[in-house]
């Protein structure tokens, strides 16, 4: 098996990778200043960065199996991505920021020709932004058949209650859209049936944003996530997702590839920790040598390496079993990376903080926001714990199929 990259994706790497340098590194700090004054305004410097990079043509590179994307594969976008990860601005500079991409993809596999003109068409083009509602305060949403959020069949329309929270994209005032999700059946047989997907214009009636919220203090503003109430919210039936009942289907279809695009990323993150623990504890002396000579330093730089190229290696497996295979047959290694990935992140990062003294934990390098980041990827998109039990059904489950009848058991 060889994940060798294609005379194609060598080139827009080779482009992305040449913007990033030019562009949004040395644009960073601009960014962070121009934030900090009002956290809820779009910002110039990344406005103007969104321009450049639709000139260039480097815009929209996710959504395959889709002509409206840069016609990759998951296997071919994931450098890409990794690239964009080592800067927590860039995904939105070349409009491949989550949650957009997920909407966008569900738009694409599941809307109707008149939802895509009227929210994918912006999002494509970058003038709107959107939000996810799934996650509800008042119930463990880990387990998403435990949500309770109403829709409600009313004519030619659907009356929708509910609280949200971990609204990733709710604060944002360029936010026109939301993709929520609730129960349409409560009483159905089954209970993968009771769920529906709707749209919900984020100026309907009845939707009140109640606050952002924080990750470990940071707000990311200014798309953040927000708590956020739905009271007698009512909207055209035009704006049920492919269907009554279809809402697991949908995130079957979307949090798979919103799964292995937070993974790509995360590769990235790590390896910007790495490559700044290593520079760092080149140009420091302590005890009367570089903190790079210490034993420490190399076994934590080591292993960082290590843990780095094995958990690349499980991401560019998983987007290449998505591609061959489909989302629904590689949930197993997609389910396999949600959990190495976000781990080994955190890891790297708390050994370029310790690498970095008191100044890793500030917000003069990048390393204590990227560690919050990767921490709260434990939990977003399902928490480990839900992951491992379904990698291990799906391993067991291999067993059960071929009984018990070999010698041994």
């Amino acid at each position: 098996m060889s994940f060798e990259p294609s005379d194609k994706v060598r080139a827009l790497v080779q482009r992305l990778t040449a913007f990033m340098e030019a562009h949004v590194y040395p644009n960073e700090t601009r960014i962070h200043a121009q934030t900090a004054p009002d956290r809820w305004t779009p910002v110039p410097a990344l406005e103007e960065l969104k321009t450049r990079a639709r000139e260039q043509q480097l815009w929209n590179l996710f959504l395959p199996e889709s002509p409206l994307g840069a016609g990759l594969t998951n296997l071919e976008y994931a450098p890409l991505c990794e690239i964009m990860g080592r800067s927590p601005f860039a995904p939105e500079v070349f409009n491949c920021s989550a949650p957009d991409t997920g909407n966008m993809e569900v738009l694409v596999r599941y809307g109707t020709p008149e939802q895509q003109q009227q929210w994918l068409q912006p999002l494509l083009e970058g003038r709107i932004r959107s939000a996810f509602a799934m996650t509800e305060p008042a119930v463990a949403s880990s387990d998403a058949t435990n949500i309770e959020s109403s829709i409600v069949r009313d004519g030619d329309s659907y009356v929708i209650n509910s609280r949200k929270w971990w609204t990733s994209g709710a604060p944002d005032p360029r936010c026109k859209i939301f993709i929520f999700m609730g129960k349409s059946a409560p009483d159905h047989a089954d209970p993968h049936r009771r769920q529906s997907m709707i749209l919900v214009p984020a100026d309907t009636p009845g939707v009140s944003k109640l606050r952002s919220l924080t990750v470990f203090g940071y707000d990311h503003a200014p798309h953040g996530h927000g708590e956020v109430d739905f009271s007698n919210v009512r909207v055209p039936a035009a704006n049920m997702l492919l269907g009554e009942g279809r809402g697991f289907e949908i995130a079957q279809g979307r949090l798979g590839p919103g799964r292995i695009h937070h993974c790509m990323r995360l590769v990235g993150v790590a390896e910007r920790a790495l490559e700044l623990m290593c520079r760092r504890t080149l140009t420091r002396t302590a005890f009367g040598k570089k903190i790079a000579d210490q034993g420490v330093t190399r076994e934590r730089i080591a292993n960082s390496r290590i843990l780095l190229d094995q958990a690349r290696l499980l991401v560019l497996n998983a987007a290449d079993q998505m591609d061959r295979r489909g989302n629904k047959a590689a949930m197993k290694e997609i389910a396999m990376i949600k959990v190495a990935v976000p781990t080994m992140a955190c890891q790297v990062l708390d050994w370029a903080i310790q690498a970095h003294g008191a100044a890793g934990v500030s917000d003069d390098f990048p390393l204590a926001a990227a560690w919050a980041h990767a921490r709260t990827l434990r939990l977003a998109d399902g928490p480990d714990e839900v992951h491992r039990n379904q990698i291990a059904r799906l391993e067991l489950g291999r067993y059960q199929a071929r009984g018990q009848d070999r010698p041994g058991d």
